[in-house]
């Protein structure tokens, strides 16, 4: 078996700090990106953008920006609402959410963009 890996991170240093699966991955491009939004697309769920100040990312809620999409399909649209959030909150995280209206829950989440640290 190989060695686990031990991913360095700490609430004493906010740029270490990991926010759910995709955090522990190398960073996504834009690309990839738009992939899992229209993964989200294709399975019906509901696109919501997100964001939050880097110091209360791991115990606050989060602000939603907006509504979420409710019944959105369009990729390009989702997206430039996360770039919107972005643009007006740009020392924030934002993240963009996947809402699955069967189970009741999130269905992805994901950090699109990480903000500066006070």
């Amino acid at each position: 078996m190989s060695e686990m890996q031990d991913y360095k991170s700490s609430l004493s240093d906010v740029e270490s700090r990991k926010f759910e699966t995709f955090s522990y991955l190398p960073e996504m491009d834009g690309d990839r990106i738009r992939k899992q939004v229209e993964y989200i697309v294709s399975k019906g769920w509901n696109p919501a953008v997100e964001h939050t100040e880097p110091e209360n990312a791991m115990d606050h809620y989060w602000y939603m920006w907006k509504l979420p999409m409710f019944g959105e399909t369009d990729v390009d649209r989702i997206l430039a609402e996360a770039d919107a959030c972005h643009k007006a909150h740009p020392g924030n995280h934002v993240r963009l959410v996947g809402y699955d209206n069967y189970a009741q829950s999130k269905g992805a989440e994901m950090v699109v963009y990480r903000g500066n640290p006070v």
